[in-house]
């Protein structure tokens, strides 16, 4: 009995140290931990599914936006080493998708569109807070239309609805239902700019609207798989792919592919018409902004980050994704990725996970 208590415990250390090895060697940084247990002996242990649930970078400054569920928004302005609240409690809940927190790349203005839970937007870098109405459980994701100093249009996807979608004119004060169509669900997504919307009906292109929703006119064949249109320095982004007829019978023969198979797409009238920039690679998150409107970060199917310097002319991989919890089946879904292009240095969250940073060397 002795030497099976013996071998139990050189078991158990063995697994120890196995899991330390592991840890040294990740290239990714556990940020959360200490705010989670500041928390929970104050008293305020995060709600389901815990841990944290979405982050944010401002590029201009390099600050960092940590959702933690049910217990708010919160900055570090030293890259996850300290946090402090910063919603005025005006921000709960988590988020759901990576489109959920939706940030000026060009400037320091923030949007909040939360899941089960309080919803806001700062003009002043988290200084000060203008609650949204809430409408049911909220949003899965929405798009704000930062090319005016003060937003009053926004566009976004209710979450669980049968695929709702609503139009906002006065800052999220009040909400007008556009459409409801089962497909938006998984496959929809938005844009704003210069007060009217962006949507792709699912199966059916990008189509636009100059009067707030009321008509649409189809201005491309693609088909986005980012769900949020990015807005910098003039131009308008998404992630796409090529139309593919929803009437054609499917082969049950071919494979799934293994990446999205996108390719940026880019819009510098409007939204008007759409262009194809750059070759096709994995990607469904962003595109990030990185040091400039050519350096873009996004991640794929691979659980991969991938990185241009180009304007997607040329992707390469910067790190995989920590190898536990981060999945990146559904495209845009869950998994939340920023990165600050000041100090180099990105990071991930997804709800019910720890969050973690990797700063390049």
């Amino acid at each position: 009995m002795p030497s099976r208590r013996l071998l139990l415990l050189s078991c158990i250390i063995t697994c120890y140290v196995s899991a330390a090895a592991h840890a040294a060697d990740s290239p990714w940084v556990n940020i959360s931990d200490h705010l989670i247990a500041r928390l929970t002996a104050d008293g305020k242990k995060p709600v389901w599914p815990g841990e944290t649930a979405g982050v944010a970078v401002d590029r201009t400054t390099g600050n960092l936006f940590l959702v933690v569920p049910g217990d708010g928004l919160f900055k570090s302005t030293d890259r996850g080493v300290t946090f402090a609240r910063c919603d005025d409690g005006k921000v709960t809940g988590r988020c759901e998708t990576a489109y959920a927190l939706h940030l000026d790349p060009a400037t320091s203005r923030m949007a909040c569109f939360m899941l089960d839970g309080k919803c806001a937007m700062s003009l002043d870098a988290g200084q000060t807070w203008h609650p949204f109405k809430d409408v049911g459980r909220n949003w899965d994701y929405a798009a704000v239309d930062w090319s005016t100093e003060k937003p009053q249009v926004i566009f976004g996807a209710r979450h669980e609805s049968g695929g709702e979608s609503y139009v906002s004119t006065d800052a999220g004060v009040s909400w007008t239902m556009l459409a409801k169509e089962k497909a938006f669900d998984a496959q929809g997504a938005v844009g704003v700019v210069d007060a009217n919307p962006v949507l792709p009906p699912p199966g059916d292109g990008l189509h636009r609207s100059t009067d707030q929703g009321k008509t649409w006119t189809k201005v491309s064949d693609f088909t986005p798989v980012s769900h949020v249109m990015q807005t910098f320095n003039g131009a308008h982004y998404f992630f796409a792919v090529n139309h593919v007829d929803p009437a054609a019978p499917a082969d049950p023969k071919k494979k799934k592919p293994a990446t999205y198979e996108s390719f940026l797409i880019v819009s510098k009238d409007k939204g008007a018409t759409w262009t194809k920039q750059g070759v096709t690679t994995d990607a469904a998150w962003g595109p990030y902004f990185g040091k400039d409107d050519k350096h873009l970060i996004t991640v794929g199917k691979k659980s991969a980050i991938l990185e241009s310097t180009d304007a997607g002319e040329t992707w390469k991989e910067v790190v995989a994704l920590p190898p536990k919890g981060f999945d990146t089946n559904r495209a845009g879904w869950f998994t939340n990725l920023a990165y600050d292009p000041k100090s180099d240095t990105f990071y991930i969250s997804r709800m019910g996970q720890p969050a973690f940073k990797y700063e390049r060397k």
